[in-house]
């Protein structure tokens, strides 16, 4: 492993991250960096784990999707068990897949069969929330050695701080478009029925609770001229 030029890969990278659009590209570039940097990687993905539901994100082959769904209809796997628990493995190597048929019995063998030699994967997180798990695989056994697991631990540990950079920054710019999409729904009806700001957020609140309709939503309504029934 050449660490030093790795490491210049690294920095590369991370200012890449901070320079995507979206939360959706930061993950695409945190994966596609997965295959990029570590070596033996063929394939890469996030699995988060909602409650026993799976939800693959920025996945680099149909194999990782596949290896996800295959996880949840069972309810085991390694990529399952690392998100599911901050308690638990951080990081897992699989040196040879065929090797941990005890393990996860139901999953070792059909994980095979799709394709998948080894793996690693790396829970990723910043220091008050879990975020999902990285999963990085192989087709081939004993792909993934000491020195990928090491790339691997300093990718994820970069790419959770940029997973949760990028969903702060998109919560908050969507927290002002729904504080601005409010404003400009009371206007409407303070101008349009003669009441106070007051009055006019109460409307929007007590249909909002009324009809189980998110506020922001009925603020929408209003703007785009359909009203309150």
């Amino acid at each position: 492993m050449d660490w030093g030029r790795f490491g210049q890969q690294m920095a590369s990278m991370a200012r890449d991250l901070l320079a995507q659009d979206s939360v959706d590209d930061t993950l695409e570039r945190i994966t596609a960096s997965a295959t990029e940097l570590v070596d033996g990687c063929d394939a890469a993905g996030i699995l988060v784990l909602h409650d026993a539901k799976v939800e693959t994100l920025a996945p680099t082959d149909q194999l990782v999707v596949d290896s996800d769904r295959l996880q949840e209809r069972l309810g085991e796997g390694p990529c399952f068990d690392a998100a599911h628990s901050a308690r638990g493995e951080r990081v897992f190597r699989i040196a040879d897949l065929t090797c941990e048929r005890q393990r996860w019995p139901a999953y070792a063998p059909r994980a095979h069969s799709l394709g998948v030699g080894s793996m690693m994967g790396f829970l990723l997180f910043t220091e008050d929330e879990d975020l999902g798990a990285l999963n990085l695989y192989s087709r081939k056994p004993g792909a993934f050695g000491e020195a990928g697991e090491t790339a691997g631990w300093l990718l994820a540990s970069h790419a959770a701080v940029a997973f949760s950079s990028a969903r702060t920054h998109a919560q908050m710019e969507q927290a002002i478009t729904t504080r601005h999409a409010i404003g400009e729904a009371m206007g409407i009806l303070m101008g349009g029925h003669h009441i106070t700001e007051e009055q006019a957020f109460d409307v929007l609140r007590r249909y909002s609770q009324e009809n189980n309709i998110k506020l922001r939503e009925v603020a929408r309504m209003v703007c785009a001229g359909r009203g309150l029934p």
